[in-house]
């Protein structure tokens, strides 16, 4: 166990948290003239500031309390608030691993964070021998580890991340982006272990909404009170809490898309492996495979003349693309023009 306090900015500690017309307000009556708000309309109200419902909701699918869960728009609030709670600017620093997600980068540049990225060896695995001399830096406040990593689609080892949550007197954040395409079991199951372990989650992939965009932290109730602290008001709309609410309202049918994402994978990694042109395909626990090819930038703009879009991963691991699992229309449409490639 860390002490939080003591890696928690100060003037987020003193802070006053924002107190919102909804805050102060939390019954049920009929006439509402506290907030400003239009009279007139279907979406003339302020949303659920705390979106008691969802989480109502995703503390039955999920195991944990209500208290240990925060709602985000997207898993990029996430990201960026754990800077503006963590992360003195211009003074501290994060550590990543590479190749990963490019947010992580961009959002410690916009907050003025030093950011380390620590290569990741030879099967996308994180290395402790050379991770370990971070692991005391004080000015180190957070590690970011994915998994299912972007673009490498590979579980890290859960021992390494284990190590790390033990040995590290900082925060991890362990993104869980793509979870529900893996057999690995989510970090969630260790939030009450770890007190230093923030779990984020999305519903852009495995549930379909990348359009709501909103996302979900895991962590116990000290950190979720930081993060209700200095978050937006009503940052989650009453129109994507909506949404949401709708899937975790039909498990069965997000749960059988998952299972034909994960079939059309296997169709499609056997399709793309008797293709000349394809090098090595790299295994994955997410919704997309990472390829090597001949040469990448040949293969992605020959893609975009045949109206077939995929991302060119050549500028993280020489030679890759990433190719995300469509249906199954839309993976024969991309064998067919890579098989006309010369």
């Amino acid at each position: 166990m860390i002490d939080l306090e003591k890696i928690v900015r100060e003037n987020i500690i003193n802070l006053k948290p924002y107190s919102s017309a909804r805050d102060e307000f939390k019954g049920t009556a009929d006439v509402f003239l506290d907030a400003n708000e239009n009279p007139f309309g279907t979406l003339n109200r302020y949303p659920d500031p705390h979106q008691i419902e969802v989480k109502e909701k995703l503390s039955t699918i999920k195991k944990v309390e209500k208290n240990q869960i925060f709602v985000g728009n997207g898993s990029d609030e996430v990201i960026d608030l754990a800077f503006r709670i963590f992360c003195e600017p211009g003074k501290d620093k994060v550590l990543t691993f590479s190749p990963t997600y490019g947010m992580y980068d961009v959002s410690a540049n916009i907050n003025n964070i030093e950011l380390i990225k620590q290569p990741l060896i030879n099967d996308f695995q994180i290395n402790l021998n050379q991770l370990q001399p971070y692991l005391d830096f004080e000015d180190v406040k957070i590690i970011f580890i994915c998994s299912p990593n972007n673009p490498t689609g590979n579980n890290l080892n859960p021992d390494d991340v284990e190590y790390i949550l033990e040995n590290f007197n900082g925060i991890v954040i362990v993104d869980e982006a793509y979870i529900d395409f893996s057999s690995q079991a989510s970090f969630i199951k260790n939030i009450n272990k770890y007190n230093n372990l923030i779990v984020s989650q999305t519903f852009s992939k495995a549930w379909g909404l990348a359009g709501v965009r909103a996302g979900v932290a895991y962590a116990n109730e000290e950190i979720i009170n930081l993060y209700n602290r200095v978050k937006p008001p009503y940052n989650v709309s009453s129109l994507n809490q909506k949404a949401v609410l709708n899937c975790l309202d039909n498990l069965e049918i997000v749960k059988g898309n998952i299972d034909v994402i994960l079939t059309e994978r296997i169709k499609l990694q056997e399709a793309l492996s008797k293709l000349s042109i394809v090098k090595k395909i790299y295994p994955s626990d997410a919704n997309f495979l990472l390829i090597e090819v001949d040469s990448a930038n040949d293969t992605y703009k020959y893609l975009i003349d045949e109206k077939v879009i995929i991302r060119n991963r050549n500028t993280q691991i020489a030679n890759c693309i990433r190719i995300t699992v469509g249906t199954a229309e839309e993976n024969e449409r991309l064998i067919k023009s890579l098989e006309n490639i010369k």
